[in-house]
This record gives structure tokens, sequence and C-alpha cells, in this order.
């Protein structure tokens, strides 16, 4: 496998991020950016084909997404269910912008790779007396395919299981490392990654990953939003840093909102306590205050429809009753079943002054997942050269415009091992780099060494801002008005750091906080963009002004890239499915 080779040293592109120049590096053949399900799995399948490989994280190699997911993994794993029956349910929650051909990789690969995930280690609950899995439905299933680990701890049992492979294979890893701007060589492919590093001896402070193959596993962006499920980490990082070195994004409008989030006041903010679509699964009912359930009659499945439209439910109810949250009753479950099946949850709400044995549950829709992402096809390939990316931070069509529940560990599994296949194959050989290393699209780092001359950094304080936009103007409920609005005080929040910077020659002083600011604001600007070009409800957006589907006009997928004088491309697709990565697309329209 090729190497990339050279140094980090020539101007950056007017789009990356303003940081000191790289002060050390690290040689790779592959280097994956993110410790999820995604992200470790790319790294254990590379490094058993022999790749150097080097696994860079935000925080600990456990604390993204993943161990955070209480559900489960689906797969047609139960006797009796097959992929297509599992294709069909994905198709319908993705309300017609589904890319079948990556529903159906999905699916059909989906049961072997957990039995591959399991033969790593994870430890999924089992029949006492068979040994068979234990398998339980969730929203949009009409099949018991969910495979669960400790009763609600799904995410937490297949991290640990990851994370120790990973450590046992002795795969080079660098944690508290937020990761900044992608490398590319002569020829304009992925050559590596800058990163910042908190408190790592030799490896502190900026530095470089050089490498053949850069694969993102960055998680999701929830933290654009007020209330989320997502951990702190959850920044956009990946998607930002895809845009600013000239990838397509696609589906940024479709945020799925968990609609039975453990609701702590109309102050709370930052990561909400998640009650498990398996709680529903297992029989507990919504209702209002007077214990009425509202959702039968809106769907076949009543509390198991699909989240988009249970969300909508609970929104509708909300305003139908001046409520700022409904109820998730479960209390016929009894102690037993809540201690032994949803510990985690039953401890969270207990936490909080809440017993669900007893009484029932608060809750409220918040930010859970983005069905959007960086675009790539089926091997996980984006439009750089190079540049992989898999789980919540790409965008493969298998979600459309509203996840299915529990296909999210599923999709970055099966991706992950799709990459690790090409990048082994000599796929990433070849985009191995020869000649120079250097940042963005266009140039690299100046030849002084300095910081590269972009746009402003945003204060650190500017993340609450960007929250408290996205949350009024582009939360559950949106409109012309609202999305216009936030379109305005997203500008204006670039502009007055720009006005800053041109009058006293200052921006923020590049570190961690305000490279995530600067983060969310871009991540923010894309989704506002594609919500309002989207003139339709369908699946997760929901325009409160456009509240039919219209598939005439909108089955089909909005692309939107980032421009060097830092201006969107929003264009849209021909159809629901993808074309491929190299493939113009004719109907272009450019936003500011």
């Amino acid at each position: 496998m090729t190497r990339a080779t050279g140094r980090p040293d020539a101007v950056a592109p007017a789009t990356a991020l303003r940081a000191a120049a790289p002060g050390w590096a690290i040689e790779a053949d592959v280097v994956v950016v993110g410790s999820g399900v995604a992200g470790l799995t790319v790294a254990l399948r590379c490094a058993a084909a022999g790749a150097r490989v080097t696994v860079v994280t935000k925080a600990r190699l456990d604390d993204g997404s993943t161990r955070w997911a209480q559900g489960g993994i689906a797969a047609a794993l139960g006797e009796g269910d097959t992929p297509e029956q599992h294709l069909d349910d994905t198709l319908v929650a993705g309300a017609g912008l589904c890319d079948e051909r990556a529903v159906r990789t999905l699916v059909t690969e989906g049961p072997d790779a957990v039995r591959r995930l399991i033969a790593t280690g994870a430890r999924f609950d089992a029949d006492d007396d068979t040994g068979e899995i234990l398998l339980t439905r969730e929203g949009g299933h009409h099949r018991r395919r969910i495979a669960h680990a400790g009763g609600d701890a799904t995410g937490a049992e297949i991290s640990r299981a990851l994370v120790e492979a990973v450590r046992a294979a002795g795969i080079d890893t660098v944690e508290n490392a937020l990761v900044l701007d992608l490398l590319r060589d002569d020829s304009g492919r992925a050559a590596g990654v800058t990163l910042h590093v908190m408190g790592e001896g030799r490896r502190d402070g900026v530095g470089a990953v050089r490498a053949g193959a850069v694969v993102l596993a960055t998680g999701g962006m929830g933290q654009i939003f007020s209330a989320t499920t997502n951990p702190a980490v959850s920044t956009g990082d990946g998607v930002a840093l895809a845009l600013r070195a000239g990838a397509e994004v696609s589906d940024l409008e479709f945020v799925q909102f968990h609609p039975t989030v453990l609701w702590l006041g109309p102050e709370a903010e930052g990561q909400q306590p998640l009650v498990s679509e398996a709680v529903r699964g297992e029989g507990a009912h919504l209702v209002d205050a007077d214990g009425v359930r509202f959702m039968q009659g809106q769907h076949e499945l009543a509390e198991l429809a699909p989240r988009d439209i249970v969300a909508k439910g609970i929104m509708r109810r909300m305003r139908e009753r001046g409520a700022e949250h409904m109820y998730l009753d479960a209390r016929h479950f009894g102690a037993r079943m809540w201690e032994r099946r949803f510990p985690t949850i039953l401890a969270a709400c207990r936490a909080h002054g809440i017993d669900p044995v007893t009484e029932p549950i608060p809750v409220a829709p918040a930010a859970h997942y983005a069905s959007g992402g960086v675009r790539t096809d089926l091997h996980g390939r984006t439009t750089v050269p190079g540049l992989y990316a898999c789980g919540e931070v790409a965008c493969t069509g298998v979600h459309g415009a509203n996840r299915l529940a529990s296909n999210s560990l599923l999709e970055g599994l099966v991706f992950a091992e799709r990459i690790a296949e090409d990048i082994t194959a000599g796929a990433a050989g070849a985009a191995g780099a020869e000649g120079p290393a250097r940042p963005g699209p266009d140039e690299g780092i100046g030849p002084d060494g300095g910081a590269p001359a972009g746009p402003p950094l945003l204060a650190s304080e500017a993340r609450y801002e960007i929250q408290h936009i996205m949350t009024h103007g582009a939360g559950v409920l949106r409109s012309a008005e609202s999305l216009a609005r936030a379109a305005d005080q997203l500008e204006r929040v670039h502009d007055d750091a720009a006005a800053q910077l041109r009058r006293d020659g200052k921006t923020a002083e590049p570190g961690v906080e305000t490279w995530e600011a600067t983060n969310l604001h871009l991540v923010a600007r894309v989704l506002v963009a594609a919500a309002l070009r989207r003139e339709e409800t369908r699946g997760c957006h929901w325009r409160e002004d456009r509240p039919a589907r219209d598939d005439t006009a909108w089955r089909r997928h909005l692309l939107v890239t980032l421009r060097p004088d830092g201006a969107l491309d929003v264009r849209a697709t021909d159809s629901e499915a993808f074309p491929p990565p190299t493939t113009p697309r004719a109907e272009t329209e450019s936003r500011p």
C-alpha cells in the first residue's frame, strides 16, 4: 500500500480553519477519524489486512455516539424474517428518498456483518435455554429484528467489544484530538489530516497524520440544536472538514428528532437522556395529561410508527393542549421488567426524580440523528479521491428522508466493512499521495509556517447563539419564514466576526471551542439552505407552510458544496437514486 510522502508546507485554501502549522506528524497507510462502530470496524479490518492504521478520536476511544445507542442493531436474524422484509420497512420509513441499491446492500450483508461483530466479542442478549439472540421490535419494523445487549445498553456493549479488539490488535490511537482539515497531494487526492491534540506529550497541539486513505467516522451534528440526545463532541466536525475539502454533502435537511426524549424542563440544554424506542416496542403507550392515547388512528402501527410520524403526532398534541411535553406510560411493565430490560433508562429517569414504575415519563422530541451527511457511493468513497466516510457523518442513501429505527449501527458496520475491503484491495494505494501533502482543495500551509489567512473563527459563545437560532428556526417545525430568519441570523453571526477581523485585524483565538463553533456554523448554514430549498414536507423535514409531500418536484436529493469564496452551491439530483460521484448534476443554484 502506498504511503503519503512529503510534508505539509505550502498556503491554506480560503476555507481552511485558522490554526498553527503542524508541529509533529505521524505516518500511516490509513487514518480513521472517529471511534464508534464504523470507525473501529474499518480500523480492525484494515489492520487485519496488514495496513498501518492510526485512529484519531475527539475524546476517549469509547466516548462517541455508539455507546449511547440504547435500542439495538436491526438485522433479519429471526425465524421468518428476510432481508426483503427489512428492505421494505426501510424504504417506507425513508419516505421515497432511499437509494434502493444502498438499502439492499445493507439488509443483505447485514446479518453476516452482525455475526462477525459477535465473533469480534460483542455479546447480545440471548435466551437462557436455547442460546438464540433475543429480538425485539421498534418503530417502523413489522417484525422482531432488533438485537440488543444489556437490556438497553447495546451501544455500550458494541463499543466495549470493538475498543478491546482495537487495543488487542495494537492499533495506533490518538485520543483527545479534534480533526481540523484534510491534507491533499499534488494530484488532489486525500493525503491525511491536520488535528489538534489536547495534552498528549509529544503529540500535543497541532499536528498531522499523513496517510494514503482518510476515513471520516466522526458521528453526528446534534449539538447544532439546544436539546439533543447527542454527546457534547457531536459538533459536525467531519461534515465541515469534508465541505472545506470540496466534497459533496447531501440530505442535511433531514435531521431526525427522536420522539421520546426525557423532558427536563423548558430551559434544559445540551445532551438529554433518551427513552429508547424499544420501550414502545415492548408495549409502552404515548398519552397526554389526561391519559388519552393519541397515536391510535394516526398510523397502523400507532406508537410504533416511523419516528417522523410519532414526533409529529407528539408535537401536534402538544400544540392542541398547549403543553410542553407528552407522557410515555409503561407502568404496566412492573419493576422487574424495568430493572431487567431497561436498567439504563430506569436509572436515568430516577436520577431526575421520575420513577417509571409508578408514574408516566414526561417526553418531548429532541434532535437525535442526521440522516444526511458526506455523500458516498456503495464503497464509502466520497467525491474527493482517497476520502471515505461511514456512519452518521456519511450519506449512503440508506436512510432517505427518515432513518428506520436501529438501522444506524448496522449501516456503520456494513459500510465500514465495505470501505476496508476497498482500501485493502488497492484503491487507497492508488490514492496514496506522492508529493507534498497540503490542506484543502487548492493549496497548503503558508511558507512562513503561520496560521492561514482564512475566514474568521467564531468566538466560543457563538455556539449557544447558533443552537438558539437553529432550535427556533430549523427545529421540528419549519417554515419559509422561520428558515429565512435563521439564514439571516446565521449570516449576521459570521458578518460580525468578519467585520471585527477587517476592523481590528483580529479573530477569535484558535482553539477547540472556537473551531467547534465555526464548524457548527458551517453545518447549520448548509442545513438551513437545503431546508429552504426543499419546499415540501417529507420524512423528518416538516414545512408548516408546505404540508404536503411532492413526489413530482421533490423526490430527489439536494447536493451541497462549499465554494472557495465561502458561498454554498445547492443543486438537485434527477431522482431518488444518487448519481455516481463523477457524474455532473444538471440543476444548479448558488446561494450565499
